[in-house]
């Protein structure tokens, strides 16, 4: 299991050297050794996550939302080959066009693709295949970094870097997407026998915002997705912000106390989808010999009281909110108590719901091209997540990084802190 081991060492936030993040963009001269150890550190993550799951494995997909873990490691591949060495190594030999149509995933301007649903669908390639496909591609991209003019490094390592953190997204998701297919199976399969969640800090209590107008948004410095743009102003109103997350100590009086069976307690749209699904407890929990456990990756657990809460939909949080007579943060007052240092696990453990819809912020524009079909498209009917998770890759969380999924869904490590404003 030497291989999920590599998985704890390396997921969420931690001190040492290491190969990510790449050199910042404009440094002269460039490090064209740093950004292929990047190149290649990113690239091995998704195999070390990808080796303790057999062929079968990696084929399943469990629900519309999730893909294939083979899937994911063919599209990030994909990615490189379709922005970065079609256009900018030339004479570069094209692996398997029909490999464009299979594992593009959402670029309309790139052409046709599978649709998602359809994804478990592809056996062919193989996952050997797969791994050949990649190989094929490091092995140009290790040509296009040693080899480009300085010159042209200037348009290539752009669309690397994103490339980069794209795939980390997928190495994150790779993880969800394959606990969400072990928990439909009753044998109840590990994904790393010896997995434990991170402990939390201890303690309770919340934090004063720090009242007034503040900026939020990319500062400049280091790398950012372009919904982390422009810089703007905002109002932080006076309230407070829970300095620890809600726990599943929390979430089971709220549970005791009838949350998911109080429909005043919840949106009209979030009831519906509680009664449709059947919603009594967060995603995974399940009852056994009379005690809640959870579906982890390490197996079935029993529920551990003091950690926190995940896997629970946006309309799940804003239900416990009410019913704790208190409510989410918006991403603005989480963003300026993390910077100020006054939040504890804002980063490692579960991403935060907050109660503000994924939007543009002003000014914002998309950049030009099927890359900006990235993110500015799917501004429209989610809300914004803000932290990371056990998931997240070593060298991806920032403070300004804006995560968002619909408030129905609760597949991720998602969990909450509340806050509360004074009026």
């Amino acid at each position: 299991m030497a291989a999920s081991a590599a998985f704890r060492e390396t997921a969420g936030p931690a001190s040492g050297p290491i190969a990510f993040p790449p050199p910042a963009l404009g440094t002269v001269p460039v490090d064209r050794a740093a950004w292929i150890a990047a190149f290649h550190h990113v690239r091995d993550e998704t195999e070390r996550r990808a080796a303790p799951l057999s062929p079968e494995d990696q084929q399943i997909q469990s629900m519309a939302d999730a893909s294939p873990t083979k899937w994911h490691r063919a599209h990030t591949t994909w990615f490189f080959e379709q922005f970065l060495l079609r256009a900018h190594l030339p004479g570069y030999a094209i692996y398997d066009e029909r490999l464009h149509y299979l594992f593009n995933s959402y670029y309309v301007a790139a052409g046709p693709r599978q649709p998602r649903i359809l994804r478990g669908l592809i056996t062919r390639p193989t996952g050997a295949e797969v791994a050949a496909y990649r190989a094929h591609v490091d092995r140009a991209v290790d040509a296009l970094l040693k080899e480009a003019a300085p010159a042209a490094l200037d348009a290539v390592l752009p669309i690397l870097e994103i490339g980069l953190y794209h795939e980390q997204q997928h190495q994150e998701l790779l993880i969800t997407d394959i606990l969400h297919a072990f928990a439909q199976n009753p044998l109840g399969p590990a994904y790393d026998a010896g997995w434990r969640f991170p402990a939390p800090r201890a303690g309770t209590g919340a934090v004063e915002l720090p009242a007034g107008i503040t900026q939020v948004g990319h500062a400049g410095d280091g790398f950012s997705f372009d919904n982390e743009s422009p810089r703007h102003d905002v109002l932080i109103q006076r309230g407070t912000l829970d300095r620890h997350l809600v726990t599943n100590a929390d979430w089971l009086r709220f549970m005791t106390e009838g949350g998911y069976e109080r429909p005043e307690l919840w949106l009209s749209d979030g009831w519906i989808a509680a009664q449709a699904e059947g919603w009594e407890a967060p995603g995974y929990w399940q009852r056994t010999d009379g005690d809640w456990s959870s579906m982890t990756l390490a197996g079935l657990r029993a529920i551990d009281p003091s950690l926190p809460v995940t896997h629970v939909s946006y309309y799940e949080a804003d239900a416990y909110a009410r019913w704790a007579g208190r409510e989410l943060p918006t991403e603005f007052e989480w963003e300026v108590a993390a910077r100020e240092g006054l939040l504890a696990d804002p980063f490692g453990l579960v991403w935060q719901w907050t109660r503000s819809a994924y939007t543009a912020y002003p000014g914002y524009r998309p950049v030009p091209g099927a890359l900006g079909e990235y993110n500015g498209k799917f501004m429209s009917n989610q809300f914004v997540l803000r932290g990371s998770s056990v998931a997240t890759p070593q060298g991806h969380a920032r403070i300004g990084y804006r995560n968002f999924f619909y408030p129905h869904q609760r597949w991720q490590f998602t969990g909450l802190r509340l806050s509360q404003t004074s009026v």
